[in-house]
């Protein structure tokens, strides 16, 4: 379609007319949207006189692809050409720098619309404020929030819930929890997002009682808690040995019609293959599979240190063999995991081996990978073959 649509251009160019400023404006949104910035920019030369919403378009595209000095060198063209960027020029452009890690870029252009007096809607700072608050800069993002307060904006639920989840990150949960209240004081209304937040933040901590209590809240005014809330709970409690009450919850969540996924299971199959019941850990991952569920990464790592850890080492290399055929990316855990099962049963040759494929494949030993191996050759008398792996470990600063 937009295709077709740059053929009409060409022949009405062709003819010595020109479009007017909405076609051109749809042209560039068309090509952007098909990926085709580049186009756009050729097609934005061609045109007398562009506006703002032409450049804001490229702009918004090229950082959505990470292109973000492009798009600065493009903001800075239609400032020389006197076009006033306006809170979408501005808003694309904070995005793009928070996507490439550049805050004090985006904070900058933060402070200029300020000054510049172009007003910046509460997306605005929420951008910003989620962005920092991932990096786990708490501190900075609550003075970009204290900003957006001082310009006489109303925070929604999106800049509480960035918050909350800063303090999580950076494991102040009270501080989190304080940011809930306030925000309920305030009048705004928790989701389940806000809700989830602070469960999994409280979780983290190993404060899953409290953290229960809340799902109980959410039931109580009728909230319906997701399979990640669930989720979140299911691990906290797994995490603490305690897979009974893990398993009460997701018989509610069958009962309540929210669809357990892999992660659901993951935490349960980890307690019972850390217990050593790899059989039942089995039969789980074959019940789950009839359920439609697909076992990742993680499922099949934990079985195979499971199984290492019985003896049973030929079954943990029949499931690494499997994975392998079926195309899944192997991780330096999966790789660790059979390493240390070679290791425990003396197999030292096939351990060096298997983590010379690793390397081949694109994947690189850590420090975790290495120690394996050392401790192992050590505990075995092999010092020569354990202080070389040692000194390599070294030169790759991997100690």
């Amino acid at each position: 379609m937009v295709q077709r649509a740059m053929e009409f251009h060409d022949d009405v160019v062709a003819q010595g007319f020109r479009l007017d400023e909405v076609s051109y404006a749809t042209l560039i949104n068309g090509l952007c949207k098909t990926g085709d910035t580049r186009a756009a920019l050729r097609l934005l030369r061609q045109i007398e006189r562009p506006n703002v919403i032409m450049y804001s378009t490229i702009i918004d595209s090229l950082c959505k692809v990470k292109l973000v000095s492009d798009a600065y060198d493009l903001y800075s063209e239609m400032v020389a050409r006197r076009i006033p960027p306006n809170a979408v020029t501005y808003n694309a452009l904070i995005n793009g720098f928070c996507i490439v890690g550049r805050f004090q870029q985006a904070v900058g252009l933060l402070n200029e619309m300020v000054l510049q007096c172009i007003d910046a809607e509460v997306h605005t700072f929420n951008i910003l404020v989620e962005a920092l608050c991932k990096e786990g800069n708490v501190k900075e993002a609550k003075n970009v929030f204290a900003v957006m307060v001082k310009q006489g904006l109303e925070p929604n639920i999106v800049s509480y819930s960035s918050l909350m989840d800063g303090y999580c990150l950076v494991k102040e949960v009270n501080k989190a929890k304080d940011i809930f209240n306030f925000m309920v004081q305030r009048g705004v209304t928790p989701d389940v997002q806000s809700y989830t937040i602070i469960i999994n933040g409280l979780c983290k901590i190993k404060m899953v009682d409290e953290a229960w209590s809340l799902l109980n809240e959410m039931h109580s005014k009728k909230i319906i808690a997701d399979t990640i809330c669930y989720n979140s709970l299911i691990d906290g409690l797994c995490k603490l040995g305690r897979s009974f009450d893990a398993w009460k919850l997701v018989n509610e969540m069958n009962h309540r019609g929210i669809p357990p996924n892999v992660i659901t299971y993951n935490p349960l199959l980890d307690v019972l293959c850390k217990s050593h019941h790899v059989d039942r850990a089995i039969a789980l991952i074959k019940k789950i599979e009839e359920q439609g569920i697909q076992p990742n990464m993680y499922t099949f790592t934990v079985l195979m240190d499971g199984l290492c850890k019985v003896g049973r080492l030929k079954d943990a290399q029949e499931i690494f063999q499997d994975i392998l055929i079926k195309g899944y990316n192997l991780n330096v855990r999966t790789y660790s995991v059979m390493i240390d099962g070679y290791c425990k049963e003396g197999l030292f040759d096939e351990a060096l081996i298997l983590m010379s494929k690793m390397e081949s494949s694109g994947c690189i030993p850590d420090a975790v990978t290495y120690g394996i191996i050392i401790r192992a050759l050590f505990k075995k008398g092999e010092n020569e073959m354990a202080e070389k792996l040692l000194r390599e470990m070294v030169a790759r600063s991997l100690h």
